[in-house]
């Protein structure tokens, strides 16, 4: 089985507290980090110089230990409230999961 990456951009809303990368990051922490099948969580704004973000302010990336572990997380209630967060501070937000090699 392949380890999965799961990869998500976010786009924060004008109407978002000015503290919401902090806030999502401290969510994200408490929540995510220790979830079975998470091996690895990422998060951050972008330290690209090359400035092809798209608007995108933030990521998250999340490395699972196979598909499984990442269909077990979707529905999981710490993933629900990453995602709510996420939705709610929001403009605009991808995701994209690729497989590990």
């Amino acid at each position: 089985m392949a380890e999965i990456v799961h990869v998500v951009l976010v786009e924060w809303a004008a109407e978002a507290p000015p503290d919401v990368a902090r806030q999502a990051e401290a969510v994200v922490d408490a929540n995510l980090v220790a979830l079975p099948g998470v091996l690895t969580v990422e998060r951050g704004g972008s330290i690209s110089g090359e400035g092809l973000e798209d608007g995108f302010d933030w990521a998250l990336v999340i490395r699972f230990a196979s598909e499984q572990a990442l269909a077990d997380y979707l529905p999981h209630p710490d993933h629900r409230v990453v995602g709510g967060l996420l939705q709610a501070s929001s403009r605009r937000l991808v995701v994209f999961d690729v497989a590990a090699r």
